[in-house]
């Protein structure tokens, strides 16, 4: 795909959503911090369901120490792996407390170094929280980028890093978003919806559908 083609579907994608971000439900960097940790292997939709009960009680590092690993686990154990999750998220808020004054560091390295915490997460937060021109490759991105060949790679690292390479700076702090919600809701995993896409004439992918 040449760079004219990107450069007209990600201004297209900006056109139809100004101004994108996460459908987790969070407040403060470290609500959002919080629920992306949670969402391994989760919907956002799950997750909101359980951070909708947990974040009125508690929503600062010294809140979750205070509620305890057991009240942790009692307002998340409707999600997946709720276990494991619990015990990083209660790990991560003691490190919060002791490390970071209780605030969420705007650092990939320090990010990195906290529990249940990887480049995709680490990646979310920077972007989503602070602003950076970071892109986390999921699932939804990688197929989208290698469906449509705006940036192909054989695994989420390459999409990555050729994402970085091929978007335009105007583009790189939503283009996470854009293909994220792109990809939950028209180039769908099982059968995409060529038919009301709006990027159809631009992509390259050969097996479209009606």
């Amino acid at each position: 795909m040449n760079n004219s083609k990107r450069k007209e579907i990600l201004t297209r994608l900006r056109d139809a959503n100004p101004h994108p971000t996460t459908e987790l439900n969070f407040s403060s960097p470290f609500e959002l911090l919080v629920a992306v940790t949670l969402s391994a292997q989760a919907t956002d939709v799950g997750v909101n369901k359980a951070t909708d009960r947990l974040f009125p009680v508690a929503n600062t590092p010294q809140a979750i120490v205070d509620l305890g690993l057991e009240g942790l686990r009692g307002y998340i154990k409707t999600i997946g792996l709720y276990n494991s999750k619990a015990q990083n998220v209660y790990k991560m808020c003691q490190i919060l407390m002791d490390k970071h004054n209780g605030e969420v560091p705007e650092s990939r390295e320090a990010l990195e170094a906290l529990p249940g915490v990887g480049r995709k997460t680490a990646n979310v937060v920077l972007n989503t929280a602070f602003g950076w021109p970071t892109i986390a490759v999921d699932t939804h991105i990688f197929r989208v980028s290698n469906r449509t060949k705006l940036a192909m790679g054989k695994n989420v690292d390459q999409v990555e890093q050729k994402l970085l390479k091929v978007v335009p700076a105007e583009f790189k702090v939503d283009v996470h978003h854009w293909l994220i919600l792109h990809g939950r809701y028209t180039c769908i995993a099982r059968k995409p919806r060529c038919g009301s896409c709006i990027i159809e004439d631009l992509c390259e992918f050969k097996d479209k559908t009606e």
